[in-house]
């Protein structure tokens, strides 16, 4: 989809569709004046009537409409103007791309960066939403069926229109918006992908295609061997029951010229999770592909980066393994010694997502960055403290836990800082080691952060709990591409001027 930002939406372009966002007051600015002056109070009677009434979501398609070169206008709610957020403003762009899609509309344009006002967003931002949204509604899953179930959409372009002033800072975000899609695009492919095809090798297949594909990349893999050397004895108990190797994987975006104080990001990259020797029940097991999500996403920002160019540098890392039980696998009881130096005592083999990050923490000490997230599909237990619509962020330094909380609200991509002190690290105490791999059922996502943060003392450092957000179940199962936007807003926040 191409991107075209000018001070009016262009004559001499035919938008297959205007897309006009309206308020539940009726009250009606630029295009959408002039389309209902043009059309005998066409718009102002579709709200005397009540087919359209504003309410925030709501879509109405209009055919034949006198619109200038368009052959239809979308009319969008945004419920009531004195509420309308950010919020309101993504469940909109949500249903705008929805219904755009269904249309076999190959262009679309808006007045609705200068026609509309909001609470807490400015141009860019709503460029950036609406850009995000209507490319993140594009995504079809290609890659498996013989025969596409679904139509591929039509749109390729999409115009907006601004005053002159805001003209680059909304090109800015709009570009944000639509890579920041492209990005989640490829996390939700590498997530949908069957597990027998995305591998850990072939996520380090996928590390070298980006370093290909995009300047100012460069790519670290290392096999099984050299993480004996370094002694990551914890992510290599998890990949000792398969047959597939583990691979640990780093991608280095050099955006600055100057190296050093990189901000780091650790993806759990599990590309099969049968729980090991302490083994998942088989109803929903086909699901446990998502167990690497958390990698995906960490592939998605450095897509979306490698679009983007930003002046910063971002370092990727991907602990990649898959959790099977055969004879060499590990068993409950076994006693193990991290790269750190500090031995744990695996009491649920299930728990493995903790060791196959707890040693990629050790290892990103060495860049000396200037924040550390990692990403995890870690805990069923912060899917039942907060649900499918919000992630679980912890950490050791109060600045980036609220850093990423802001980014989460300006994305419409959210997370929620949770408790992690001291009382709740006893959970882990083991008689025979220096900790426990599981603290027990009570604050199961707690206890799993304050594992994780035993090997983050030294970094500043927070850790994302997306289990509850990085995949839909049901009919419409799937990867979802979260958290992209959280992570791409939050490092654009990070870029000095």
């Amino acid at each position: 989809m191409k991107l075209n930002i000018a001070t009016s939406l262009p004559k001499s372009t035919t938008n297959d569709c205007l897309l006009i966002f309206l308020f539940t007051d009726g009250k009606l600015k630029g295009l959408a004046r002039k389309i209902d002056s043009d059309n005998n109070n066409l718009i102002k009677e579709l709200y005397a009537s009540e087919d359209f009434d504003g309410k925030s979501g709501s879509t109405s398609l209009l055919h034949n409409v006198k619109a200038g070169p368009s052959k239809r206008v979308l009319l969008v709610g945004l419920g009531e103007r004195a509420s309308a957020d950010a919020n309101v403003w993504k469940r909109a762009a949500t249903a705008a791309a929805k219904e755009l899609n269904n249309t076999p509309s190959t262009s679309a344009g808006s007045d609705c960066l200068v026609s509309v006002k909001l609470n807490d967003l400015n141009m860019a931002q709503m460029a950036e939403h609406l850009a995000r949204e209507i490319a993140h509604a594009q995504y079809r899953f290609t890659l498996h069926p013989s025969q596409m179930p679904n139509a591929e959409s039509t749109l390729q372009q999409l115009s907006l229109s601004c005053d002159k002033a805001n003209n680059e800072p909304v090109t800015k975000g709009a570009m944000h918006g639509f890579a920041t899609a492209q990005g989640m695009a490829a996390a939700r492919d590498l997530g949908n992908l069957a597990p027998n095809i995305c591998t850990p090798t072939y996520l380090a297949d996928q590390a070298i295609s980006i370093a290909d594909a995009y300047a100012n990349f460069t790519t670290e893999i290392l096999d099984e061997n050299a993480m004996h050397e370094l002694g990551m004895g914890a992510l290599l108990s998890v990949s000792a029951g398969s047959e597939q190797p583990a691979r640990l994987i780093a991608m280095n975006y050099q955006g600055k010229k100057r190296a050093g104080s990189p901000v780091v990001l650790v993806g759990k990259g599990v590309t099969f999770d049968t729980g090991g020797i302490s083994i998942k029940g088989s109803e929903g097991m086909d699901e446990m592909k998502y167990d690497m999500c958390g990698a995906a996403s960490v592939f998605g920002v450095m897509h979306a980066i490698g679009m983007l160019q930003p002046d910063i540098n971002v370092i990727g890392v991907v602990a990649a393994a898959e959790n099977m039980p055969d004879g060499r696998a590990s068993r409950p009881g076994d006693v193990i010694t991290s790269m750190s130096g500090k031995t744990i005592e695996i009491l649920n083999t299930d728990a493995e997502g903790r060791l196959v990050l707890c040693d990629a923490l050790t290892f990103v000490h060495k860049y000396k960055p200037s924040s550390v997230i990692d990403i995890a599909t870690l805990t069923g237990a912060c899917v039942v403290a907060l649900g499918h619509h919000t992630s679980a962020v912890f950490g050791n330094n109060q600045e980036t836990i609220d850093a990423l909380k802001n980014a989460g609200e300006l994305s419409g991509d959210k997370t929620w800082p949770m408790p992690m002190g001291s009382e709740y690290q006893a959970q882990l105490d083991s008689n025979f080691a220096d900790m426990a791999n599981i603290g027990g059922r009570a604050a199961g996502a707690i206890t799993a952060a304050c594992f994780l943060s035993r090997f983050a003392e030294d970094l500043n450092w927070a850790h994302l709990d997306i289990a509850g957000i990085a995949w839909n179940s049901g009919k419409d199962k799937g990867a979802t591409g979260r958290p992209v936007p959280l992570l791409m807003k939050y490092i654009e926040q990070q870029i000095k001027p």
